[in-house]
């Protein structure tokens, strides 16, 4: 998907706010949670979220989605991750 398609889907979604978030080459975030939904276009790099036993790795060009308060773990592949993300 590209990047204003996915803009214009996340304002008819009702999304108000949209960042970009990059993170480091091979660093992970523990278990965490965020009090915001969560829908991100990957722009380059990868990144694998685990929801308790089920891991799944995402690239440029794909797109996830976090429930509010759902408890998760990020791990950056060997060339970081970029995203756009829209939260609500």
């Amino acid at each position: 998907m590209h990047r204003e398609e996915f803009l214009a889907q996340l304002s008819s979604a009702g999304y108000d706010e949209v960042v970009t978030v990059t993170r480091d080459p091979d660093r992970a975030l523990a278990l965490h949670t965020h009090p915001f939904e969560a829908r991100a276009l990957i722009l380059s790099g990868e990144v694998t979220i685990r929801i308790g036993d089920d891991a799944h790795t995402y690239r440029a060009g794909d797109i996830f989605h976090l429930a509010a308060h759902t408890e998760h773990s990020e791990t950056y592949g060997p060339e970081g991750v970029s995203y756009l993300v829209g939260r609500r």
